[in-house]
């Protein structure tokens, strides 16, 4: 009988005993009310009038799932994005809210909708991460009831629909186009720069247009497949004929 008895009771024992590792905390209650926050180690729980829950406090990373949003300017777009947080106090995040995690990731959806709603596409595109800070401020403010700190948020992907990706193209192809045409002009006006001050050199210096004109010829003369054609006024040819009859 005492053998029952004891064996009985070591039972109960084994059962009684909570680990609480490194990594958790546990939250006492007895008759239904809590106790404290049981901390790492073992702990007796006695059946029936203690339960302990146990808590995760290591930083979780919740994948927030795409979401249908439309911009400032009426753009339709899919966002998703991930959020780091973790646990800070047990107590309240048992029995301050039913599911934390559900609370979380259906929190953080609705402030990515409503924050994408206040910018436009291209504040989006190009304010990232302003926005991603923002949206893990309210997130974190308002989960500060539950005892939980949100870390970070991160926006991942941002897909906009095919006609809006055609347009973006095309505008960024006309922008393209349009600095081409700029820098081509600049060029324009920086050679027509020059050659005005080659020109008044040239105009300056006797026989420096002449000396350029030959040195034109010679350049293209080295290719023999070119033709050239030098033209003569025709009273030049008229007053060097009149010369030689002169003469004779």
């Amino acid at each position: 009988m005492l053998y029952i008895i004891l064996t009985i009771i070591l039972i109960i024992l084994l059962i009684s005993i909570k680990q609480i590792d490194e990594y958790e905390r546990g939250i006492k209650f007895q008759f239904g009310k809590f106790v404290k926050v049981l901390k790492p180690g073992w702990h007796i729980i006695i059946p029936i009038i203690q339960i302990a829950k146990k808590v995760d406090i290591r930083t979780k990373a919740v994948d927030v799932p795409e979401q249908d949003a439309i911009s400032k300017d009426n753009i339709s777009i899919r966002i998703n994005a991930v959020l780091y947080y973790k646990i800070v106090d047990s107590a309240k995040c048992i029995m301050a809210v039913e599911d934390y995690k559900y609370a979380v990731s259906q929190l953080a959806q609705t402030t990515m909708r409503n924050a994408v709603g206040t910018v436009t596409l291209d504040e989006l595109l190009m304010e990232r991460n302003k926005i991603s800070e923002e949206i893990c401020k309210i997130v974190d403010d308002a989960s500060d009831a539950w005892g939980i700190d949100v870390e970070n948020v991160k926006l991942k992907d941002i897909s906009l629909p095919e006609e809006m990706k055609r347009v973006i193209a095309a505008v960024a192809e006309a922008e393209r186009e349009k600095q081409a045409v700029v820098k081509l002009s600049e060029g324009e006006v920086e050679a027509s720069e020059n050659l005005a001050k080659a020109a008044s050199i040239m105009s300056a210096t006797p026989g420096a247009l002449h000396l350029r004109t030959l040195s034109t010829l010679n350049e293209i003369s080295s290719d023999q497949s070119n033709t050239i054609i030098f033209t003569i006024p025709i009273e030049l040819l008229e007053n060097m004929k009149g010369n030689i009859e002169k003469k004779k």
